[in-house]
């Protein structure tokens, strides 16, 4: 279980370098994927499966068909790949943070057990993931619509950066 917890850990942390580093948004796009992925795995592995579910489902579902829209509107006639020299010293860099941050906290990392949501609930009728979703929202109702608002800002601003000089497709012909 531990070398499956690492290997998902590991593909979660090298998504996220694969995001950071690529400035073009189709080398991106599977980063997304395999952060995403690598996410769900870890909190499977934690006992939250419906929220790893739902976070696959809405994540892959709703939030690439934005980013795909996005990058379409946002062609490039070259796209940087990972291998090109920007994106490669970029990894190089994010790489030596993580083994420096990792070097710090060596000595105390093995201290810390990680405990699955099923420990905390002995006699409980519900899964302990299930009890959490309905407290979310029950008490995060505000916080839910809060962050739709902001996700339908955020839609806007990216399409209206990526828009540019040239109209993108709302241009005059």
């Amino acid at each position: 279980m531990n070398y499956i917890m690492f290997c998902l850990l590991l593909g979660l942390v090298l998504g996220v370098m694969a995001v950071a580093s690529n400035p073009s948004p189709y080398f991106a796009a599977l980063g997304l994927v395999m952060v995403a992925g690598m996410a769900c795995g870890v909190m499977t592995s934690q006992g939250g499966l419906f929220l790893a579910l739902i976070l696959f489902l809405i994540y892959l579902g709703g939030m690439l068909v934005v980013f795909a829209y996005s990058a379409a509107l946002a062609a490039e006639l070259y796209p940087e790949s990972w291998m090109s020299w920007p994106v490669a010293g970029l990894v190089m860099l994010y790489l030596s943070v993580l083994v420096y941050v990792l070097g710090g906290v060596y000595g105390w990392w093995y201290e810390v057990a990680p405990s699955t949501v099923e420990e905390y609930c002995d006699f409980s009728v519900l899964r302990g993931d299930v009890g959490g979703v309905a407290l979310m929202y029950s008490g995060g109702g505000g916080m839910l619509i809060l962050g739709g608002w902001v996700l339908l800002l955020t839609l806007f601003v990216v399409l209206e950066l990526t828009r540019g000089l040239s109209r993108g497709v709302l241009r005059a012909v």
